[in-house]
């Protein structure tokens, strides 16, 4: 099953595919981009991955779940404590607070003398909460430093994308800029477009076949890329307008990925569009100009800006076939 949500805005997280579990009738929610699929058997907090659910979740939801999990663990062994009164030395008769203050301390490794273990069972008890907290404490190392260095894309997508006249041709074109200071190297592209179509037996028919791109990969990606699919005989959009785009629900998917030399590792970035976001007969303002020095400045605040298409020019930045080269 899907279902469309529009394409909203910049997607916060574009370049994840994310899985929610819907409460009724068992149906996960996956996101690409802001376009929404369902997905039966399968859910987003799968227990026997826990390294995957943990990095997976948001920055708000993983404090949340580590105060809770370390709020459980100190729960337990402080009950362990308070259920055994004398285990704990210097512990107030009775008193949880106590028990739960020395859980804390045990479980963080530091003791300040006030309080500590009295019996044997306490000294069991402590060293098994020794023993987790060094474990909870390696393994919350473990998973932040993950966190804090997984990649983060930083491209910027036109708002939408453009069917203009290019080399005599109607061409779906999607602009997009690099937004890192810094230059990227060996881009890949890749375009699809998920249609809605009815059969003759009026079912409905879901298909997402890929468009061709003129050039699909760039060696160096230092300002912007112009991704370009003509609308010929070969494509599956071929004959569409923007009526025909909204009735097939289509929704164009771009997958950009590239090489970030600054931490010697892959980003990547998944964008959506539906078919209300498309615009035919409109084409992209210019967008780098030339300084007195004769360097190329690109204005990012105008990857988007657009003008009516007015007949074939040729586009800024990267866009011919590879084979042209």
């Amino acid at each position: 099953m899907a279902r469309p949500k529009g394409s909203g805005g910049r997607s916060k997280i574009a370049s994840r595919i994310s899985i929610e579990r819907e409460p009724a009738g068992g149906v996960a929610r996956v996101r690409l981009g802001s376009y929404e699929l369902g997905k039966k058997g399968v859910s987003r907090f799968d227990l026997s991955d826990p390294y995957h659910l943990a990095v997976a979740l948001t920055w708000p939801q993983f404090l949340a779940a580590l105060l809770v999990l370390y709020l459980s663990v100190n729960v337990v062994f402080a009950t362990l404590f308070w259920l055994v009164p004398g285990s704990v030395a210097n512990a107030r008769l009775g008193s949880f607070a106590d028990a739960f203050f020395f859980s804390i301390e045990t479980l963080a490794t530091v003791g300040y003398g006030e309080m500590y273990p009295a019996t044997s069972y306490g000294r069991l008890v402590a060293g098994s909460e020794i023993v987790c907290g060094l474990a909870f404490t390696a393994i919350l190392t473990g998973l932040t430093f993950v966190r804090f260095s997984r990649p983060r894309a930083k491209f910027i997508f036109a708002a939408n994308p453009v069917v203009a006249m290019h080399k005599s041709k109607p061409t779906l074109m999607v602009r997009i800029g690099n937004g890192r200071a810094t230059g990227l190297a060996d881009a890949r592209a890749q375009l699809n477009v998920l249609l809605n179509e009815i059969t003759a037996d009026g079912n409905v028919l879901h298909r997402a076949p890929e468009l061709r791109l003129e050039r699909a990969h760039i060696p160096i990606f230092p300002l912007f890329w112009t991704l370009m699919h003509v609308l010929d005989e070969r494509s599956p959009l071929h004959g569409y307008d923007a009526a025909r785009a909204i009735e097939a629900s289509a929704q164009v998917f771009v997958l950009l990925e590239a090489r970030d030399p600054t931490v010697a590792t892959t980003v990547y970035e998944i964008r959506n569009y539906a078919a209300r976001d498309i615009r035919f007969g409109m084409r992209y303002q210019d967008a780098v100009t030339t300084a007195a020095d004769g360097t190329p400045v690109l204005d990012l605040t105008k990857i988007g800006a657009l003008e009516p298409d007015v007949g074939d020019r040729p586009e800024q930045g990267w866009t011919e076939r590879e084979e042209d080269e």
